[in-house]
């Protein structure tokens, strides 16, 4: 089954777990996953927060969803098999077969396999930490790092797929980026029933309109992303958050309550720089 463009939602730590999975799941499926991708890994200060963030770009990496060249993919790969295996040791890894048994892209082959044996023999001496962080540094540079497809149409009716991420958001045609809206150009983000709406600061944005327009295939599609776009440029663009306290639903509403609650990047950073206490080795 082709789940490329699986729809996923995350929790509301809000609301109950039981009324968001609903009644028809008998055993439902919940995955930890990185919510927000920084741009910028060294700014995580624990080694055990970098270690979550690579299994995550491990995972992107296995599931086709961090799409890059051979070569980078190989590179990567290595330093996940630096941390993970220690240092390349030639009596124990004769070939490149000691690789088969992982899963590092989907595509992978004995060519793949022995560029990543390659590269491995190139990262001797360096720690689990170490394998991490250059790991992230790589993945960073991936146009496609952090990014979640999100099938959509313009108003032509042209297949198009958006993103969200730290810079704002994203158009992409297949996989490849044919615009980007950031967070300063943008005005005001909406949706109404199956329609999600960017409308834009007027003045110096060439051909376009004041208002982008796109077409999901159903509400629910449109609001998940629409609530996405809202809690990144909550995390990533804002200083501090107002906690507004949520009122039962009622009657008659307009439009959805949602808001962005917790943390700002700016404010974990800060936090954890303040409070920053060694953590003890921990099992990989």
């Amino acid at each position: 089954m082709d789940n490329t463009f699986l729809i996923l939602y995350w929790l509301d730590l809000q609301k109950p777990v039981s009324r968001q999975l609903g009644l028809s799941l008998v055993d439902p499926l919940l995955h930890f996953c990185v919510k927000f991708y920084t741009p910028d890994p060294s700014q995580l200060e624990e080694e055990y927060t970098r270690y979550l963030f690579c299994l995550q770009v491990k995972r992107d990496l296995a599931q086709g969803h961090l799409q890059c060249n051979d070569n980078t993919a190989a590179l990567m790969a290595s330093y996940i098999v630096q941390a993970e295996c220690g240092d390349f040791v030639a009596e124990d890894y004769p070939d490149h077969t000691y690789l088969t048994s992982y899963k590092f892209v989907p595509h992978q082959d004995q060519e793949i396999e022995r560029k990543i044996m390659e590269n491995h023999k190139k990262h001797i001496g360096q720690s689990p930490g170490e394998a991490d962080l250059n790991l992230l540094e790589t993945a960073r540079r991936c146009e496609l790092y952090g990014i979640k497809m999100h099938p959509t149409k313009d108003q032509e009716n042209v297949p198009l797929n958006l993103a969200v991420a730290h810079m704002g958001i994203i158009v992409f045609q297949h996989y490849t980026k044919i615009n980007t809206f950031s967070w300063a150009k943008i005005r005001k983000i909406s949706f109404k029933r199956k329609k999600f709406l960017i409308k834009l600061h007027p003045e110096g944005y060439g051909y376009y309109k004041d208002t982008v327009e796109f077409f999901f295939e159903s509400r629910n599609e449109c609001k998940n992303f629409w609530k996405k776009c809202v809690e990144n440029h909550g995390f990533f663009r804002c200083s501090s958050v107002k906690t507004v306290p949520r009122h039962k639903t009622r009657v008659l509403s307009r439009g959805s309550s949602f808001r962005y609650s917790g943390k700002t990047q700016k404010q974990i950073v800060e936090f954890v720089r303040d409070n920053y206490v060694k953590r003890q080795a921990f099992q990989r």
